[in-house]
């Protein structure tokens, strides 16, 4: 049995783990593109019931329409959330999803209190515990070195900048 450490295992780890990536990131974009093509069909009946609203739109038919219409933003606000991998877009679907349950649902007072406490949690994580991307930055502040300048969640040219700062840094604190 050969070491752990050869080279010729750890390639084909390597390979196989980018494989893996590679699949998933595939099948993570079928399934947005089925999520969508679900979503434009459900717009269809919207729609349609639009003119019943105008003329005789009873509670019923407010309650259902207001129901699918969140439905299809909270399934766009998904799609996006899959698209984009940043923590900013799971607290977006979070907090449509609960003002959802809040609008349309006809739950009890202690519910209600509850939905308004998570949302104003949700913007409490947004202002004060908020990063960019996970892993995106050192604990110093500057950018992890694998990251593009998308991935960072700031502007490029800043982070061409402050990535060009880092490396002086280290290369001192590597003489001495």
């Amino acid at each position: 049995m050969e070491h752990p450490s050869h080279p010729v295992e750890s390639h084909w780890r390597t390979s196989l783990r980018n494989r893996i990536i590679q699949a998933s990131s595939l099948l993570e974009v079928l399934l947005s593109g089925l999520v969508l093509i679900g979503l434009l069909f459900s717009v269809v009946p919207l729609i349609r019931w639009m003119p019943g609203l105008l003329f005789d739109g009873n509670e019923a038919e407010i309650r259902t329409f207001l129901e699918r219409s969140l439905d299809i933003v909270i399934g766009i606000e998904f799609i996006k959330m899959l698209a984009k991998h940043s923590p900013g877009s799971s607290l977006e679907v979070l907090l449509y999803a609960i003002a959802r349950h809040l609008v349309v649902g006809h739950d009890s007072a202690v519910e209600n209190l509850l939905s308004v406490g998570a949302i104003a949690l949700i913007f409490i994580v947004r202002k004060f515990f908020f990063v960019p991307a996970f892993g995106a930055h050192l604990p110093d502040g500057h950018p992890a070195p694998d990251l593009t300048p998308a991935q960072s969640g700031i502007p490029a040219d800043w982070f061409h900048r402050r990535n060009s700062e880092a490396k002086p840094e280290e290369e001192t604190e590597t003489k001495e």
